[in-house]
């Protein structure tokens, strides 16, 4: 299992969550013992796909607008939304079951 957190730079878990999935500039990769494997430029792929390319299957993020969130599903990917400041809290907010599986009416209302 390999986790990514889109976040706003490359200070592992001490880097603060991005406000917003698309608009990142670093992924953030962890083990499931919440370790950074990796911490990846966002780049000009969209964020699903690096996320796949880089073979994480869980997405744990602040808000996620409809096509990513779609792509997400398509690729096999799980998203969860949730309120952790940093990358560490995040990932122990997921790991006590405190992030929501993301549905439709958890989705960036802004996006399409």
């Amino acid at each position: 299992m390999k986790i990514a957190v889109p976040s706003e730079g490359r200070k592992g878990l001490e880097e603060r969550v991005a406000e917003h999935f698309g608009k990142c500039n670093t992924f953030i990769f962890l083990n499931e013992k919440g370790e950074v494997v990796e911490i990846i430029e966002k780049g000009f792929e969209l964020p699903p796909e690096i996320i796949k390319k880089h073979n994480a299957n869980i997405v744990l993020c602040k808000n996620i607008g409809l096509k990513a969130f779609n792509l997400c599903k398509k690729l096999g990917i799980e998203v969860f939304v949730g309120n952790g400041e940093t990358v560490k809290e995040m990932f122990e907010l997921w790991k006590e079951n405190k992030v929501k599986r993301a549905e439709v009416e958890d989705l960036c209302k802004g996006s399409k």
